[in-house]
């Protein structure tokens, strides 16, 4: 593991792969444990392939950030349109869809710094409310979130093959 401090831009078409791969890491890092692993394997060829992620970055509803330490990805975070399940979300809603970062990266500070990064974007054209989905279990991001203003207003599950993880609603304004 390099230890060059990771730099933040903007993902463009050609991150594609990039995106797909940390995305593929960091969810099986993070959640393999909870998923028999023929859903596993099903859940991450459907949401982190290289033609979704290209098709989340061509879409001009939506913004990615990827961060790189030494020329290698080692984050990311997605931003587009919310789609949670609740009652009070808008067409003039923003979510953060993804935030991602390898777990030898985590705790330094880079999930904050791509935080701030989508949360500009997000409010580019002013305050409006932003809305994110996490796991009930997942302690860290949610005081990550409770420091930038998030709360809790809702819960839904999430489908990872038989699978049905508890997952809480977040919003911030």
């Amino acid at each position: 593991m390099t230890t060059t401090p990771p730099t933040i831009r903007r993902a463009g078409p050609g991150d594609a792969e990039a995106l797909a791969a940390i995305g593929r890491a960091t969810f099986a890092e993070t959640f393999a444990h909870l998923y028999p692993p023929e859903d596993l394997a099903a859940f991450l060829d459907a949401a982190h392939n290289v033609e979704r992620a290209r098709a989340d970055l061509v879409d001009p509803a939506k913004a990615a950030w990827l961060a790189e330490a030494g020329g290698e990805a080692v984050g990311y975070a997605l931003a587009g349109p919310c789609k949670l399940p609740h009652p009070e979300v808008t067409a003039s809603c923003g979510e953060l869809d993804r935030i991602y970062v390898l777990a030898g990266r985590q705790g330094g500070g880079l999930g904050s710094r791509l935080l701030a990064e989508t949360l500009a974007w997000l409010e580019k054209d002013g305050p409006r409310r932003i809305w994110i989905g996490v796991w009930s279990q997942n302690l860290g991001a949610q005081k990550l979130y409770a420091r930038h203003g998030f709360e809790q207003v809702g819960t839904y599950e999430f489908p990872v093959g038989r699978v049905r993880d508890h997952e809480f609603i977040l919003r911030r304004g």
